[in-house]
């Protein structure tokens, strides 16, 4: 019923106030942005320069890309790699483009500088309000909060891993990693993303010893349409 009636009444207000939006979706954009200190910390520790972490993060602005990245940079993989893995979890956004392009219905002036803030964290906010005007309002104040507070953070966190000097030292090297999970973790809900989630780990590390740096994230990829192939054939056969 909530999306039928964004779909159907775009001027209607919704039952949840204007503010009530603005303060979930600032909560969701300081909550998430505040990880760009992690992500400058480690980018830069991966051996990127000031300006080309802040251009990730102005330019990219996806955080699991960002870390998928500068991680595998920092494992020694090649930049084709780690370039790739990257493209290939941010292509998601895509999807929720399409997604969203259906309920907020912006004007073609305004769509390619909306697409830059198309991520998880704005899909999920814009999708949960009741209204367009709601979804309108989620969408921007999310997106605009998470911008900024992300790309001052990268900058911080850069501009402190270069005046502690080695990251490794102080154990920061893990701080990529960490934040990447804690970004993925609440989106693997199903059975079927446990699957994906269970065998795409089990393809990554598998494979690390044998395969260069990046290649293995690469690889992992495939679970999602292995998994899928596989609960595909079993509903099939339970027809039968």
């Amino acid at each position: 019923m909530a999306e039928q009636r964004i779909l159907a009444d775009p001027g209607v207000d919704g039952d949840k106030p204007d503010a009530a939006v603005v303060r979930d979706a600032l909560g969701v954009g300081v909550a998430v942005g505040l990880s760009g200190f992690a992500f400058g910390v480690t980018s830069a520790g991966s051996g990127l320069t000031l300006v080309q972490t802040c251009l990730l993060s102005l330019l990219v602005f996806t955080g699991a890309s960002q870390f998928a990245l500068v991680g595998a940079l920092a494992a020694g993989g090649s930049p084709f790699t780690a370039a790739a893995g990257a493209f290939f979890l941010g292509a998601r956004n895509a999807f929720y483009g399409l997604r969203l392009s259906e309920v907020l219905r912006l004007t073609r002036a305004v769509r390619p500088f909306a697409a830059q803030w198309v991520i998880d964290e704005t899909a999920a906010v814009a999708l949960a309000q009741p209204t367009r005007r709601g979804a309108r309002i989620g969408f921007a104040a999310t997106g605009l909060s998470l911008y900024v507070l992300w790309n001052l953070t990268t900058l911080l966190g850069a501009l402190g891993a270069e005046a502690i000097g080695d990251t490794d030292a102080w154990g920061l090297d893990a701080a990529g990693p960490a934040v990447f999970l804690a970004l993925l973790a609440p989106m693997v809900k199903s059975a079927t993303e446990r699957a994906v989630a269970g065998l795409a780990v089990v393809l990554g590390l598998g494979l690390l010893p044998v395969l260069p740096a990046g290649v293995p994230v690469l690889v992992a990829a495939l679970a999602a349409p292995v998994v899928l192939w596989a609960q595909g054939r079993r509903v099939r056969g339970s027809v039968r």
